[in-house]
């Protein structure tokens, strides 16, 4: 019978999007609620949030919107932005992306939607593309130990300065950091000293003293932020003498003409690779990059991507041990490993290796050229210049005009440039600079239009001389020297894609880990000019469009947690907690109260959370869990009195770890308050709240959020994220702060990233998500997430056992398995379970946490019953698999779960040395058969490749 369409409902648009977002039809939602003895899914939530905490009017988001009518108006609202040739530098530079890399990997869903690659076996085109990266970041900055990324390059800078701290020891807290540093790192390093008690001395490195012993390290720039090239050998001898360690900013295209820091004296590398194809986006994501000595590689922060073999002999990748270790070691973590920008660290590797090095030197020399012949008009003009060597950036102080009349007129022909506001001006050339550019600089300071550009070039000696030029290779790997037509870098780019499990494969059903649909609508603007190309510190009146957006996305997350302000800038979940934190601080140390440094977490918590509190000063003290994975009231009181006047802050997630809704948090909430201490809220499982209940409203201070979880900015294969902080109204003056600014700023806890906006570039998806679905949209994806997952808990509670269930035996939109048992009654780890699930098409659950032997699994709401029911039906299919182990029906050492996963190398190879068929290996369902995804590598070798630690490209040999 045809269903009655209400007339008014034919005026609303026909794109909708909820229905899209939102994977279950209402018959499938039906059958599920009949599964688990519900009429309605009202009757479920009542059944499973407690009453106590929940939202009794809807929230003020407004109704859901079409994607057709969105996408204009957020056209109109990006046509605000004002998009000019940005030559202001600072670490941030035009450039040009491949057609061929924006497509395939910024613009694909088979990048993007890739999870951190921590099942290696199903992610070696992403680790194959990383090693890549460290590979080029090493050779070009002369260090051969390089991570797989870091935030951006002024938290890089504070990372370097901790680790620095860490490998000299002793009782040395200051550390020197040269004024020729851009600002924003000057700042950020300020802000990460001050809770850890080191003091930052900001001066002029060459007349430094380090003779007396106090300095761990030093900080510089190479080349300088006002352009300048200096020789620091004799300063790093000097460092080294006093015992304490050098880190020089650098630029990676500067590097290809420059000695390599590593080569005079440089102990740490760091920087911004921006440059390398990744458009400045208003601030970000960009990938930071690091390169240290080998013998510093387990006091290096972020993740590191090693060389291993797997169980065929075969080379495979993989992230090495000291990654691993991070996740272990909570409050003596070397850094708080959600620290990475995979996807953009992806791209500027490829970069490098469709250019190549020879292209890279090219890119670099005409860069250098315009530098030189810029310069060279304005001293012809009257201007002062510097004499020295420089690599794209010219300080300049006019003649016979100021500052202030030469910025106006640049940009009057759409140019901006630096004000360095002591009368100089800073220009920095970058790939997209032309001819055209380069008049039109000339033109603002009156030089006449008429003048012949090219000679200058000619005439101008080049600035790189031979105290500085690059003598040794670099990039010589063949990946680096193979992929240079169009048509060899796609099908490389293929390849590796091909290698990878990725949302566009199947779910990823991770707990605590929100894999969900990243809509196509909330994509498509990342990449348009008006967002792409605006420089962080672009004139206000250029960015009126960012501005409103930003406001509009504010006050929404202010909504949805029920909290007085929101700060974006945090650039990531890890950055996130530790930007709170901070803010918790700040506000006890502005009442007096500074003595307040503990910070009480429950055992079962994220381990970034402990390695935050202890990035913001604090004491970590663990709160016990009872038998349901609830806190352990009891043991919070205890703990509370006995801190009562050191406590500063709670940690909670909610719903908690254990996937369950904890009837007892506004209790835990004023137990935290009656000892004077903040409640910090963990926001990883807010897409079990929205529109339900509300962190504010519970009893929370302060909380962050992951847009890259609940607010759908994809993973991107371990990043980008955004991890903004919303906070209540006592707060607010204690929010982040510019990261330019010069005076004090109050009771701002200062700078936590080097843009204001964090990595504005990708909060239009979270925008765009927010307005397509609406208030209606973004209750109904909660309440789906929830069913989803006490759906799925239901059809495996036979075969496997829940380990935590809430007061009514509903689970939240996460749940746990145990399976701890089969390793006594089979021999079968977890580590088997998880790799005998690719061999199904399905990434694994999160292994072993908050309990170690289980799965924590999270369907999120975009996932479709059916697909449910696969990932259901392979798992009850695998406990068959162990239970014929347990029943002697499979040999205990050699069946599918120790073998797997199976490759078509292994299942097609003439010889079969196993007990089982080579059918029962490589198709286990029959679903399988019509869409198989085949691991490029047998299960990896961990051990070996920790014994054998290899961090850059192998040989070509290495098969």
């Amino acid at each position: 019978m045809p269903q009655t369409i209400m007339p008014l409902d034919l005026l609303n648009p026909s794109d909708s999007f909820i229905h899209r977002h939102i994977g279950p039809r209402d018959s499938d939602i039906r059958a599920m609620l009949g599964t688990l003895g519900y009429r309605s899914l009202d009757e479920l939530i009542d059944d499973t949030v407690p009453s106590e905490i929940r939202m009794r009017e809807s929230l003020a988001i407004g109704a859901p919107r079409g994607e057709h009518e969105l996408l204009v108006e957020l056209k109109g609202i990006a046509s605000k932005n004002k998009v000019f040739r940005s030559l202001i530098g600072m670490g941030y530079s035009g450039c040009i992306t491949p057609a061929v890399i924006l497509r395939n990997i910024l613009e694909n869903p088979g990048w993007y939607t890739q999870y951190t690659p921590y099942q290696a076996e199903i992610a070696q085109g992403r680790l194959e593309a990383l090693l890549n990266f460290q590979t080029m970041v090493a050779d070009l900055t002369g260090l051969p130990l390089a991570n797989a990324s870091l935030l951006d390059e002024a938290t890089a800078a504070a990372e370097a300065m901790t680790m620095c701290h860490r490998i000299v020891g002793g009782d040395r807290t200051a550390f020197f950091v040269s004024c020729d540093c851009h600002p924003q790192t000057i700042n950020l390093v300020r802000t990460r000293a001050k809770p850890l008690g080191l003091q930052v001395t900001v001066g002029d490195l060459g007349t430094a003293d380090f003779s007396g012993g106090a300095y761990f390290g030093a900080l510089t720039q190479y080349p300088a932020t006002d352009g300048r090239i200096e020789c620091h050998k004799e300063i790093a001898q000097k460092i080294h003498s006093a015992g304490g360690l050098l880190v020089v900013a650098t630029d990676l295209l500067a590097l290809t003409l420059l000695t390599p820091p590593g080569e005079w004296g440089a102990d740490i590398a760091i920087g911004n690779s921006q440059r390398f194809g990744v458009p400045m986006g208003f601030g970000g994501p960009h990938a930071a990059f690091m390169s240290t000595r080998e013998e510093y590689a387990r006091q290096m922060p972020g993740r590191i991507v090693g060389v291993s073999k797997d169980a065929h002999g075969r080379t495979g990748f993989r992230l090495a041990i000291q990654t691993r270790e991070q996740h272990i070691r909570r409050e003596k973590a070397t850094s708080n490993i959600c620290t990475a920008q995979v996807l953009l660290a992806i791209m500027a590797g490829m970069y490098a290796v469709y250019h190549g090095p020879a292209g890279l030197r090219r890119i670099a020399q005409r860069v250098s050229a315009y530098a030189r012949g810029i310069r060279a008009g304005l001293r012809k003009a009257g201007h002062r210049v510097g004499e020295g060597p420089i690599f794209d950036t010219i300080r300049v102080t006019p003649n016979s005009r100021s500052a202030v009349d030469v910025m106006t007129a640049a940009r009057t022909r759409g140019i901006n440039l630096r004000d360095f506001r002591d009368g100089s001006i800073g220009i920095s050339v970058d790939e997209t600079t032309d001819v055209a550019t380069a008049r039109d600089v000339l033109s603002a300071f009156g030089v006449p239009v008429d003048l012949d550009f090219e000679s200058l070039v000619r005439g101008e000696k080049d600035p790189v001389d031979e105290q500085f030029a690059r003598t040794t290779p670099y990039m010589t790997h063949p990946v680096f020297n193979s992929y240079h037509s169009e048509t060899e870098m796609l099908r490389y780019l293929y390849t590796l894609q091909q290698r990878d499990l990725s949302l566009a494969t199947s779910m990823i059903s991770l707990g605590s880990c929100t894999m969900k649909l990243n809509g196509t609508s909330e994509m498509i603007p990342v990449t348009w000019p008006e967002f792409a190309n605006l420089h962080p510190y672009a004139p206000a009146e250029q960015t009126r469009g960012y501005e409103i957006l930003i406001e509009r996305l504010e006050n929404w997350l202010s909504e949805i947690t029920g909290f007085a302000a929101t700060s974006l800038q945090p650039n990531a979940g890890s950055q996130g907690e530790y930007a709170g934190l901070l803010v918790i601080r700040a506000y006890h140390e502005h009442r007096g109260e500074g003595g307040r440094n503990v910070c009480l977490i429950p055992v079962s918590a994220h381990g970034t959370n402990a390695a935050s509190a202890v990035m913001a000063g604090f004491r970590v003290v663990p709160v016990a869990i009872d038998a349901h994975g609830a806190i352990d009231v009891a043991d919070l009181k205890s703990k509370a009195e006995a801190h009562r006047r050191e406590l500063a802050a709670l940690m909670v997630t909610y719903p908690s770890t254990a996937g369950i809704f904890e009837e007892t948090v506004k209790d835990i909430c004023r137990v935290v308050h009656d000892h004077g201490g903040q409640v910090y809220m963990d926001g990883a499982n807010m897409n079990a709240q929205v529109g339900l209940c509300r962190p504010g409203d519970i009893g929370a201070d302060v909380c962050h959020l992951n847009l890259h979880k609940t607010f759908c900015i994809p993973h991107g294969g371990g990043g980008p994220g955004m991890g903004p902080i919303c906070v209540a109204a006592h707060l607010v003056p204690f929010l982040p702060g510019d990261p330019l600014a010069t005076e004090d700023t109050g009771r701002s806890i200062g700078a936590v990233s080097a843009a204001a906006h964090g990595s504005a570039a990708i909060l239009p998806i979270s925008y765009v998500y927010i307005a397509l679905m609406g208030a209606e949209g973004l209750k109904r994806a909660t309440q789906i997430a929830i069913l989803n997952a006490n759906y799925m808990a239901k059809r495996l509670e036979e075969h496997y056992p829940l380990v935590y269930r809430g007061r009514t035996g509903r689970v939240a939109h996460e749940f746990i398995l145990d399976c701890r048992p089969f390793d006594k009654s089979a021999g079968v780890k977890i580590d088997d379970i998880a790799k005998r699930l690719i061999d199904y098409g399905f990434h694994a659950p999160t292994m072993s946490w908050p309990v170690p032997g289980t799965l924590m699994i999270e369907p999120t709401e975009s996932e479709s019953k059916a697909e449910l029911d696969r990932f259901c039906d392979a798992m009850i299919s695998i406990r068959d698999e162990i239970r014929a182990v347990e029943e002697g029906r499979a040999d205990r050492d050699d069946n599918v779960l120790k073998g797997a996963p199976h490759t078509a190398q292994a299942v097609a190879a003439d010889s079969w040395s196993h007990s089982y068929s080579r059918e029962q290996a490589a198709f286990p369902a029959e679903w399988v058969r019509d869409r198989k995804f085949w691991p490029y590598v047998g299960r990896i070798d961990n051990v070996w490749g920790d014994r054998n630690l290899m961090c850059a490209c192998p040989p070509m040999t290495a098969e």
